[in-house]
């Protein structure tokens, strides 16, 4: 499960040969929540409210980068580090 961001003490990761719809891991403070890339809307979990109002905005701004390399982990391929918020 390589990270592909961190920002703001949230670990955002894609795992290797993951199951569909295209989703990406966020962690933050021990808790994990999934979102999905074509909506960005959270499938399981969830993390602090002001985190994840955070990590949503940033994955809209990511979403294409989210998509690729969410097609290259699925093919067991390197990922590429996406720009943190700043």
């Amino acid at each position: 499960m390589p990270t592909i961001c961190f920002f703001r003490g949230i670990r955002v990761y894609i795992n290797f040969d993951d199951h569909e719809p295209p989703h990406f891991h966020a962690e933050y403070a021990g808790e994990e929540v999934v979102i999905a890339i074509n909506d960005i809307e959270p499938l399981t979990g969830q993390i602090q409210s002001k985190q994840q109002k955070m990590l949503l905005g940033w994955a809209a701004l990511h979403q294409d980068e989210l998509l690729e390399n969410w097609a290259l982990a699925s093919k067991g391929a390197p990922t590429f580090i996406i720009e943190p918020l700043k």
